[in-house]
């Protein structure tokens, strides 16, 4: 029988990245689950995995999450990089302390977990890492100028990091969400998305556990949409 595979998912206790968390169990995946209010840790025990309550933008809980992990399962396949909101408001009113906090939010929180799962994957032949990111990646929207330009970035990082890793059989993606059910709906921004309705954390889900899997094998530095048509391609 094969070794039952192993997926890590910070700011796992709600939203996008419980709803990743629940995926990837249901297919076969041991989870482990980083988040800040204590439901990561109780989703955890729920789907028969490993938790631990802390940020992820503290070194030191996400070390305490890859130990525990590898003390536990003794390995790590997969990474689901999920993140809370950082600082919103008018381009030129935004601090030079929020504009550092939006680094820690949407940058350097996958940033440092990869550094830590790196080593792991590489030394068990490969692993896939998975970002949940944005839509307003490539067409930047006022509404979230910090996410805009820090997960930009990240697109750039995404790359970086796949042609650095990819023939070691280590591949990351971004996933780019548009408006999702996991907040509350508003009129106006249904109004902008053509299919005509929020999406679902599911459905974000399903594509993280697509690119999670096998059959993404080939697929690697990639922004994947997931935004019912409100961002066009480049």
């Amino acid at each position: 029988m094969a070794e039952r595979k192993v997926a890590i998912i910070t700011a796992g206790g709600s939203g996008m990245g419980a709803a990743a968390a629940r995926k990837l169990a249901e297919d076969g995946f041991s989870v482990a689950i980083l988040s800040s209010s204590g439901k990561g840790e109780k989703l955890a025990e729920e789907l028969g995995g490993f938790g631990v309550t802390g940020s992820n933008q503290s070194p030191k809980d996400l070390e305490r999450l890859v130990a525990g992990t590898m003390e536990r399962f003794g390995r790590i396949d997969v990474l689901v990089n999920s993140a809370g909101h950082g600082p919103k408001g008018p381009i030129l009113d935004i601090s030079d302390d929020d504009w550092h906090a939006g680094l820690d939010v949407y940058l350097m929180d996958v940033i440092r977990p990869t550094r830590l799962v790196t080593p792991h994957m590489l030394k068990s032949g490969g692993g896939t890492i998975i970002n949940i990111s944005t839509y307003a990646v490539f067409e930047p929207d006022p509404l979230f100028p910090t996410s805009g330009v820090f997960r930009a970035g990240l697109a750039a990082f995404t790359k970086l990091f796949s042609d650095k890793y990819a023939a070691d059989n280590l591949r990351m993606n971004n996933v780019l969400p548009g408006f999702i059910d996991s907040l509350p709906e508003k009129e106006d921004r249904r109004a902008r998305i053509p299919m005509g309705r929020y999406g679902q954390a599911e459905e974000v889900a399903a594509t993280i556990a697509f690119l999670a899997s096998d059959g993404a094998g080939y697929i690697t530095g990639q922004n994947i949409r997931v935004d019912g048509g409100i961002t066009r391609s480049v």
